[in-house]
């Protein structure tokens, strides 16, 4: 499928958390349909790595959403190079914690919310001009597990949620602007995200193990398969779906 706008141009795709995992995947699904993406995280070099797919249509951005300047230069640096428009957001970049109520500190609360739900806020904010004008489309990135409980990772379920209730309310507030919002709900899906938070490896396999229990579907599932639904429901032919939050998690939430 041709990633194309009404104007016979290219797309300009703003992915965060780009460097690695259902980010990667969906630069790449994106690129593949012929789209400009902009691929934004903290890290260049799993940046590079992503734009090595095809430098010709991914840029990587390495920059910290947290910051208080992060929600501006992205959004300058993908009018810069992506033609001067953005048609679609895609708020994927997260991070899990470690800690659980016992334990939470002022300090360490911070984080999680940071880049799970206040940067997807500053950010579509941000972005609100540029999406205005092409009548574009937002994507979050959620997690089935917002509807249950996860002891010793919940702020990260709390925020996730949390950005369920704002897509719902977006997609209302927007609409009349011609902009959709919807969101994916990722189950368990093989990415380094419980890597990068510092489990052993007797967590991480505890916590596979705990997964695969609750997917009916019996098996992992792969940021391409997220990544595909993340590209539907932004495709010009989902062009009367907003506010959805769709699952894609081998059935975990309704078992």
């Amino acid at each position: 499928m041709s990633d194309m706008t009404a104007t016979n141009k290219p797309r300009t795709v703003v992915v965060t958390g780009a460097g690695t995992g259902i980010g990667r995947a969906t630069a790449h699904a994106f690129a593949a349909q012929g789209a400009r993406v902009i691929a934004v995280g903290r890290r260049a070099e799993p940046l590079g790595e992503t734009a090595g797919y095809d430098e010709q249509r991914i840029v990587p951005l390495a920059v910290d959403i947290t910051a208080e300047d992060g929600p501006d230069t992205v959004v300058r640096t993908a009018l810069e190079r992506g033609g001067g428009r953005i048609d679609v957001l895609v708020n994927n970049a997260a991070i899990v914690d470690t800690g659980s109520l016992r334990t939470y500190t002022r300090a360490s609360v911070r984080p999680p919310l940071a880049t799970n739900l206040i940067a997807p806020v500053l950010l579509t904010q941000a972005a609100l001009p540029a999406l205005t004008a092409s009548r574009g489309v937002v994507v979050n990135v959620t997690t089935s597990v917002g509807q249950r409980g996860w002891p010793g990772n919940s702020l990260y379920a709390a925020g996730k949620a949390a950005l369920e209730v704002l897509t719902r309310g977006w997609a209302v507030e927007l609409a009349p602007l011609g902009i959709r919002v919807a969101a994916v709900a990722p189950g368990a899906i093989e990415t380094p995200i419980a890597d990068h938070c510092g489990y052993p490896p007797e967590k991480r396999a505890a916590l596979r193990a705990w997964q695969l229990e609750h997917t009916p579907l019996g098996r992992v599932g792969q940021p391409a398969e997220v990544a595909w639904a993340i590209t539907q429901l932004a495709s010009p032919q989902a062009s009367f779906i907003t506010g959805v939050v769709l699952p894609v998690d081998g059935g975990a939430v309704v078992a």
